[in-house]
């Protein structure tokens, strides 16, 4: 009996030891550095596999350094990611698909991918959601309804984003909801050491 137990208690610690990297795997995370603070973002790939492989694409090759935070709106959300802080629009990789319907929604501190009417227009640009953002989410796979995708989460810094959120803003040329005074990205890079 005693060898029985032993036997069961090696085979657990065996399985729980051998699993456990696999079962343990963090999802990656990555720091915004800005000029208002940091902040750091968890992502979802098992949730939205393209869409995090397509942001991680944009992180890895530095395309976000010195980007801005170009719409803010308050009670609303923050977007960023596709333009220099002369206005100037960057030249992005290829459209992704939408992944919305991934269960994910898109409530406060969730980053969810920006698009154009097009569900399948999304590129390098994405925004925070700083509400409870119900119309934004998936309800259905037509156009009008498919919604935003969500791919990841603020872990740490929603302070940061919720200053950033409450700056004063104006119009410039075709934009609106431009902050007054620029909202830069240092730059977006994978966190070393993960929380």
């Amino acid at each position: 009996m005693r060898k029985l137990y032993s036997f069961l208690m090696l085979a657990v610690f065996a399985t729980s030891t051998f699993a456990s990297p696999a079962a343990l795997a963090a999802n990656p995370q990555v720091v915004f550095e800005t000029n208002h603070g940091n902040f750091i973002v968890e992502l979802y790939p098992e949730k939205a596999p393209k869409t995090v492989a397509n942001f991680l694409q944009y992180v890895k090759s530095g395309f976000y350094k010195e980007t801005i935070f170009h719409r803010v709106i308050d009670h609303f959300m923050i977007q960023g990611g596709g333009f220099n802080a002369d206005m100037s629009e960057k030249q992005t990789l290829a459209p992704i698909v939408n992944e919305a319907g991934n269960g994910l929604r898109n409530e406060p501190g969730t980053i969810a991918m920006a698009r154009t009417s097009d569900p399948d227009s999304a590129t390098a640009q994405f925004f925070i959601n700083l509400e409870n953002n119900v119309p934004l989410n998936y309800q259905g796979p037509d156009a009008e309804s498919i919604g935003y995708c969500v791919f990841g989460r603020v872990l740490k810094g929603m302070d940061v984003v919720r200053e950033i959120g409450i700056s004063p803003t104006i119009n410039v040329g075709p934009y609106y909801n431009v902050p007054k005074s620029t909202i830069l990205i240092h730059q977006v890079k994978l966190n070393t050491q993960p929380l």
